[in-house]
């Protein structure tokens, strides 16, 4: 006798599924109820509206209308009444967050630098003169430009007496017309610098520094690296005090800083030797290297260090500064390019000679001048510890902003005598140092009376 399936379908499992159908079909008839009365509560919401409408405009029409005063006064003369009209016109806001570039008139070009155009301006509204900066919006493909978002960052969280002050961001009639509104300055420090006749007074040169310093100290605290300090960047308005202006470069940095941090950074007479040895974590150190650097050319009125490349900038840094060892730099063998560097051995021959080039620097501030051009990234003192120097307590003392003489202002309608000079580097510059570089000929020919002195690329 053949047993019945395990598998075969009995009363229990008919039941089961007529059971599962009808709760089937009541949920069907409850979600179809709901949407039936969501349909007719939105109808009725509508018709109330509708109705609500009707009433206001009724009641509107049964209100008097005003009446429009057509006649004159009778004060006002007959030619009056005959004269038309004038409408009052208000200023309107802007479409979009930003005003746009028309409330401007351009009155004449300053300068071009790596992140964008500087120009001379007028609030049409105000008259107040201002600078405008249009960035350069390349590779628009790719997005608006990182440095010139951060710049915008940077100005607008740097507030602080000695900093340029961004005023607003305008905008004209296409994508690529941005412009940042800054506070307008008689002179940049470089410019300046090519027309006196002489250099700064040293009280004078104490002032610049410790305004600079006190600048470059506050980006720090909050974490800005500026990475393109110089004279050209450094601004000075007739009343003795300085801004620092072009944050095309700037970029924020914690401790420790960020693995991404790019290379090629700084103008190349103000690029500190780590970086123009390829180190790819910095921090701080590399703007008192600037610093230094500036110091240097307030003291001679000339760029301290002249470099036609990066080798021979590099050169020219040992030459000042000395060869760097394990004992004054340790670990700078590490770096990238330091590994094709041929320097020599002879201890007695790789001292610095910053306290022979400037004999007229008392010794405090060849000791202060020194430290910022340490070869040693960890050598050199932070922004704080420079104001603190006892190169500024010492007779002359800085002098008052208000005692600074003026100069006639190259910005204005003048027409500027530029001198070459190297440019901030650009994205997507590549270093040029390469292959196995001798220093080994620098000190030898100082020694031996040389007129100078070259690298060999072997």
């Amino acid at each position: 006798m053949a047993s019945k399936s395990r598998w075969a379908d009995d009363e229990e499992d008919a039941e089961l599924e007529a059971r599962r159908k009808r709760e089937k079909e009541e949920k069907k008839r409850a979600k179809a109820e709901k949407q039936r009365k969501l349909e007719e509560a939105a109808r009725a919401a509508e018709e109330r509206k509708k109705a609500e409408v009707e009433a206001a405009a009724r009641e509107q029409d049964d209100r008097p209308a005003k009446r429009r005063k057509l006649s004159s006064t009778p004060e006002e003369p007959q030619d009056a009444k005959d004269q038309p009209r004038r409408l009052l016109r208000f200023a309107a806001p802007e479409w979009g967050p930003c005003r746009r570039v028309d409330n401007f008139e351009r009155l004449n070009h300053i300068e071009e630098g790596s992140y964008g155009w500087v120009s001379r301006a007028k609030e049409t509204a105000t008259g107040e003169i201002v600078a405008l900066k249009k960035l350069k919006m390349e590779n628009l493909n790719d997005g608006f430009p990182v440095t010139a978002l951060r710049e915008i960052q940077c100005l607008k969280e740097s507030r602080h007496r000695h900093v340029v002050d961004l005023r607003e961001v305008v905008v004209g009639d296409t994508l690529n017309d941005v412009f940042l509104v800054m506070e307008f300055l008689e002179h940049d420090l470089k410019t300046l610098q090519e027309e006196m006749p002489e250099p700064f007074l040293p009280s004078e040169i104490k002032t610049l520094m410790l305004q600079l310093t006190s600048a470059v100290g506050y980006l720090h605290d909050h974490w800005i690296l500026h990475r393109d300090l110089k004279t050209s960047n450094i601004l000075m308005n007739n009343r003795g005090e300085i801004k620092i202006a072009d944050f095309g470069m700037a970029r924020y940095a914690g401790d420790p800083p960020p693995p991404d941090l790019t290379q090629l950074v700084v103008t190349l007479w103000y690029r500190a030797p780590e970086l123009l040895l390829g180190a790819r974590e910095y921090g701080q150190a590399i703007d008192m290297w600037s610093v230094g650097c500036i110091f240097g050319e307030l003291l001679t009125k000339e760029p301290l260090l002249q470099g036609k490349n990066e080798v021979d900038e590099l050169s020219k840094i040992f030459e000042l500064c000395g060869i760097p060892t394990e004992d004054t730099w340790p670990g700078f063998r590490r770096l990238p390019n330091a590994k094709s560097l041929r320097l020599p051995r002879n201890p007695h021959t790789t001292g610095a000679v910053i306290r022979s080039k400037f004999p007229f620097l008392t010794a405090a501030g060849a000791s202060l001048l020194t430290s910022l051009l340490s070869l040693n990234p960890d050598s050199r003192p932070l922004a704080s510890e420079v104001l603190k120097h006892a190169y500024f307590s010492e007779n002359p003392r800085p002098k008052s902003t208000a005692m600074f003489p003026t100069f006639p202002s190259k910005a204005g309608q003048e027409k500027r005598r530029k001198r070459a000079s190297p440019q901030a580097p650009q994205r997507g510059d590549a270093p040029r140092i390469g292959g196995d570089v001798d220093f080994s000929g620098i000190f030898s020919s100082r020694e031996e009376g040389g007129a100078g002195f070259q690298l060999k690329l072997v």
